[in-house]
Formats: structure tokens, C-alpha cells, sequence
């Protein structure tokens, strides 16, 4: 059975959820960027920022000799993140096999046994973009293809409305008269050495032997060949497989940079992830810290962690100096996200005779502090740090 994959994709995403915040900033040229930095670049514009000049990663600063005019918003990330949350949901309810990127307006669908419930996978792209029209007032492109490299392309010559059906066994001639640059999984040095040698469109890429693709491409020669013949057997991640990682976050009420109430914002993070690395089994062999800045911009600092731990007490000491790690500017914080990732199930199997160290102490205490929160509730008992003032 042949392949059936929908492409979703809205257009300027960040830009798309703000003007859903001010409907009255639609039409005009539009620019999400942090400010106050010296060297911002632009997160995402809007189509008529784009006729401009204006492209993404551009340094803030040219963008306004551009333009000095042009409005300018930071990013929200935690509420594209949010939206796009909503959006996967209600794509979920046609297939499992869902992937989508956290902020960036891209969805994949495999819909190829879903045709009995669902109907062909034409319709079931009408029903989403009709559904993402009436709940979230968003304009999308969608494409249908049998794998995930011609849906991208498809959506990307139809930008920035619209929709386009590659049918099974037409995915060369489609790519044929395209530039290069469209194929998506080509690094600037491919594109570079394209140009060198006068290779501007599929056509006349493909005219090349694989043998001849390996003297400017070497190990790269292969996926180059495939790709420019519509060639990509790669699934569509199922959902659960992307998300094996425990998560907690915090958004303050009053954005700060009192380091007293950061730690007592990060204990109570490690407390609920803990919690449910000791319910699941598991522990943790790596943890990561991202920080929202009032103005827009993030900073993020990773740690592994040898041995891998599900203990509160451990992780937190462990935890601290990764935040003053990632905490880098005087401005203030507006929210703060801890994820623990690369999770393994605990270990079974015991020394007969444990010895009585710190680390078992504490491992007991912990136990104990889990039973009474599961039969007095979970604000029964508490640490010290997570007594003293208010975090917001």
C-alpha cells in the first residue's frame, strides 16, 4: 500500500498567534524580536515584512534601517508552544502517527490506514483546515504525498496559501522543474557546490550518476541522491516516541532575578519530576534548565548525570549551578522550565549490606515524605526552602 502523508503547515507561525492576540496589527509588516539586545536577530516576520526584505535570523538592527517603522513584538514562546499543543490535539484524533515540531506551525500525518474512518487523505486535509479555520482563525497550506520530503516541497511552492496533491508515482516529474533549494535536508555547503558547478534545478542535479555525485558530495552523495528523486522511507514519528523526557515549569507572576525565590522555584520543579520518576520506575540520566527572559530571549544549560538519580535532594544540589549556568543576564526571569531526559528504569537488584550514607538517609527520607503525601495529600509535608516567602 502506498503511502498517504498530509503536510500541515501555517505560514509564519509566532506571527500568525500574535495577530490572533491584536487582530489589528493583521496586514501590516510585523517583526517578532527580542529588544534591547545588541545582537537580536528576527525570530519570525509576517508576509508583508517578507516582501520588504525582511528574512529570519536577520540581525534586528538591519531589519529597522529596512523599515524604521515596523512594529515589533518579542517572542512568547511558552504560548506558541501552548498553541501548538491545541493543534496537535486536534489532528490526533484522525491517526497516531503524528510529528510536529514545538513552535514552528509544521504538523506530519500518516493517514494511510485510516481511510475506512476517515475517508480519503484529501478529505481528512479539508477537515483539518477547516477545523484549524473555526477554533484558532488560523490560514494554513496542506499537501498530500506519499512521503514526507515531496509533502514539505509541495507545501513550500504553494506558500503562502494553498494546497497541492502529489499522486502516488508522480513525485519526479513534481520535483523536476523545481530550483534546488526547495529540497529539504541539503546543508549550505551542498547548495554551494551546486552552484559551483551550475546545478540550479532537479533536473540537472539528477543528470548526475551517484558515483559522480560522490567527488563534490563524498559521504553526503546518497542522501543527495535520493532526495532530489523524491526518495525518503523515513516515518512519521509517533507522538509517545518524541516525548520521552519528564518535564516541569514555572511562570512567574512578577517577572524576577531574586535568586532566593529562583531555587525555591526550581526545589519544587525537582520535587514533581522526582515524583513521578519514583511512581514511573525510573531515573534520570540527564536534566536541563531554559529560562524565559522578560524580553523575549531564552537561555538553556544542560548537565548529565552520573549516576542517574530520581532523588530530590541529589538532583537539586546538582541543579543549582545549572542555573546560575544558564542564568547569564541582569534581566528579569518570566518563567523557568526543568526537563529531565535520557530516562532508564531504576535499579532492581541491591547490595545485601548497604552501607548507612548520606545518600541512603536521604533516599529513606524521601520514601517516607512520598507515603505521607500519598495518604494526607501532597501538601502535607514540606521542605524548608520551599517555606520561605512566595515565588509568584
Amino acid at each position: 500500500m502506498e503511502r498517504s502523508i498530509i503536510h500541515l503547515n501555517i505560514v509564519d507561525f509566532a506571527v500568525a498567534v500574535e495577530i490572533n492576540m491584536q487582530p489589528s496589527l493583521k496586514g501590516y509588516p510585523l517583526i517578532i524580536a527580542p529588544q534591547g539586545t545588541p545582537r537580536a536577530v528576527v525570530y519570525d516576520m509576517s508576509d508583508e515584512a517578507y516582501k520588504e526584505g525582511i528574512r529570519k535570523g536577520m540581525p534586528l538592527a538591519r531589519a529597522k534601517r529596512i523599515n524604521k517603522k515596523i512594529k515589533i513584538l518579542p517572542p512568547s514562546f511558552n504560548r506558541y508552544e501552548r498553541v501548538m499543543k491545541d493543534l496537535f490535539k486536534k489532528t490526533l484524533a484522525y491517526t497516531p502517527l503524528i510529528e510536529s515540531g514545538m513552535l514552528d506551525g509544521h504538523i506530519f500525518l500518516d493517514v494511510t490506514g485510516s481511510g475506512r474512518l476517515f475517508g480519503p487523505s484529501i478529505d481528512v486535509a479539508f477537515k483539518l483546515k477547516k477545523a484549524f479555520t473555526k477554533t484558532f482563525n488560523f490560514d494554513r497550506i496542506w499537501s498530500v504525498a506519499t512521503n514526507k520530503l515531496v509533502a514539505k516541497v509541495a507545501t513550500r511552492v504553494v506558500k503562502p496559501i494553498g494546497e497541492y496533491i502529489v499522486a502516488p508515482g508522480e513525485e519526479k516529474a513534481f520535483l523536476a522543474p523545481l530550483p534546488i533549494h526547495l529540497i529539504p535536508g541539503f546543508i549550505k555547503t551542498d547548495l554551494t557546490r551546486f552552484k559551483e558547478f551550475n546545478l540550479l534545478y532537479v533536473s540537472q542535479a539528477r543528470a548526475l550518476t551517484l558515483e559522480q555525485l560522490q567527488i563534490p558530495f563524498h559521504h553526503r552523495a546518497p542522501l543527495i541522491y535520493d532526495r532530489i528523486r523524491g526518495i525518503d522511507p523515513t516515518p512519521v514519528t509517533r507522538f509517545y516516541e518524541t516525548r520521552s523526557i519528564i518535564r516541569a515549569d514555572h511562570e512567574f507572576n512578577d517577572d524576577t532575578n531574586n535568586a532566593a525565590i529562583l531555587k525555591k522555584a526550581l526545589y519544587l520543579m525537582i520535587e514533581e519530576i522526582c515524583r513521578t520518576l519514583r511512581n514511573r520506575k525510573l531515573t534520570g540520566a540527564a536534566t536541563k534548565i531554559i529560562l524565559s527572559y522578560s524580553d523575549g530571549l531564552q537561555s538553556t544549560s544542560r548537565l548529565k548525570l552520573t549516576p542517574s538519580t530520581s532523588n530530590d535532594m541529589t538532583l537539586f544540589k546538582k541543579c543549582v549551578p545549572l542555573l546560575h549556568k544558564a542564568w547569564t543576564r541582569r534581566v528579569r526571569i518570566r518563567h523557568m522550565r526543568l526537563i529531565c531526559e535520557k530516562l532508564a528504569p531504576q535499579e532492581v537488584q541491591i547490595e545485601l549490606f548497604t552501607p548507612r550514607t548520606k545518600e541512603t538517609k536521604q533516599a529513606d527520607l524521601i520514601l517516607a515524605m512520598d507515603e505521607i503525601r500519598t495518604k494526607f495529600g501532597k501538601g502535607s509535608i514540606k521542605t524548608g526552602l520551599t517555606l520561605m516567602g512566595k515565588i509568584g
